[in-house]
């Protein structure tokens, strides 16, 4: 397989889906949003899977179904969550180049009001900034290019992250 997938990874409502379709007619690839997939494998919504089976058994289901997706020429949209899964990571580190979206905690609690229905993995009592923390070393960890969307709007990261993908 070759390596010439983006696959988008941050934090939710870091806009990866939305800037996923944008690149991806941009460069004439295709666009997957992984967190559907999880859905439509799964036969329900994301929050119902955590609801049903736990943080646990969601990251263990998460990182399967990651680890699976087999695309060439494509925009990749991963969940908040993925860099928790070792073996999805790994294979997406494989099969493409690993763009973090990365979004200041001021922009993210504007943009991020619901994170119960929106199916976010948070632990018991964990506040939105100790899992901010937590993420952005794993983020940064496995990124190729880390795109700050800081002070940009969709066009210009869309623009910057062209440019640093040498397209």
């Amino acid at each position: 397989m070759k390596k010439d997938n983006i696959i988008l990874i941050g934090m939710p409502a870091s806009g990866k889906s939305t800037m996923g379709v944008v690149l991806a007619k941009i460069l004439g690839y295709s666009f997957l949003d992984a967190d559907l997939v999880i859905q439509k494998r799964e036969g329900r919504k994301l929050s119902e899977i955590i609801e049903e089976q736990g943080i646990e058994n969601f990251i263990e289901i998460e990182n399967r179904i990651n680890s699976e997706i087999e695309e060439e020429r494509c925009v990749i949209a991963t969940g908040g969550s993925v860099v928790y899964g070792k073996e999805a990571m790994e294979h997406y580190k494989n099969i493409g180049t690993i763009v973090y979206l990365k979004v200041g905690m001021e922009e993210l609690t504007k943009r991020l009001f619901d994170v119960k229905q929106r199916g976010v993995v948070m632990r018991e009592g964990q506040t939105l900034l100790s899992l901010y923390n937590e993420r952005s070393t794993l983020y940064e960890r496995y990124a190729d290019i880390t795109i700050d969307e800081k002070n940009h709007n969709l066009e210009e990261v869309v623009e910057m992250t062209l440019k640093a993908l040498g397209k």
